[in-house]
């Protein structure tokens, strides 16, 4: 289990075997933003109380037109990660909300407001993409995977990154 919190670390690295696109899409649930008709897809584990992850959310809105995102919330640093990743499942304009929270968190207010309570199954949700997340030895959020477009390859990240190293950890251009 992380005992820190975010971290933002630089390490980049081919996948373990228990780190898996599908043991995402399989166990893990979150919203999806971007280009949704893409066939490659980012899975983005993120806690919403990480600054870093709120870094890597607005390098990431750059490629929107270009990249499916799925953002999957865990509550790793306290109380208001479940809360704030309840709210954020539940949204109706999930990228509305986010982009609101992540301006927020950022500007060292603690990001959106949440109820204090969560529907149990959203609890649930959370606590199993947490669960899954802890299973992949994960040391920090954001924590990226993805089959890179140029060579298939899948590749996980741990720590945010400038919109230039995200395109180039997906394998597209930055180019409109």
């Amino acid at each position: 289990m992380l005992l820190g919190g975010c971290s933002k670390q630089d390490d980049a690295k081919a996948t373990s075997p228990e780190v898996s696109i599908q043991a995402v899409t399989k166990g893990a649930k979150g919203f999806t933003v971007g280009a949704l008709m893409s066939a490659n897809t980012v899975y983005v584990f993120f806690d919403p109380q990480c600054p870093h992850c709120g870094h890597l959310w607005q390098a990431s809105l750059p490629l929107h037109k270009k990249i499916k995102f799925q953002w999957i919330p865990v509550a790793w640093i306290n109380a208001s990660s479940l809360t704030q990743g309840a709210a954020m499942l539940g949204a109706a304009d999930p990228l509305a909300l986010m982009t609101e929270h992540e301006a927020s968190l950022l500007g060292g207010r603690g990001g959106i407001s949440a109820p204090s309570s969560v529907p149990s199954d959203v609890e649930q949700t959370i606590k199993a993409n947490t669960k899954l997340l802890n299973g992949f030895g994960a040391e920090s959020v954001p924590f990226v995977i993805v089959k890179n477009v140029r060579t298939g390859q899948t590749i996980t990240h741990n720590g945010a990154m400038t919109t230039a190293e995200l395109a180039e950890l997906v394998g597209v251009d930055t180019t409109p």
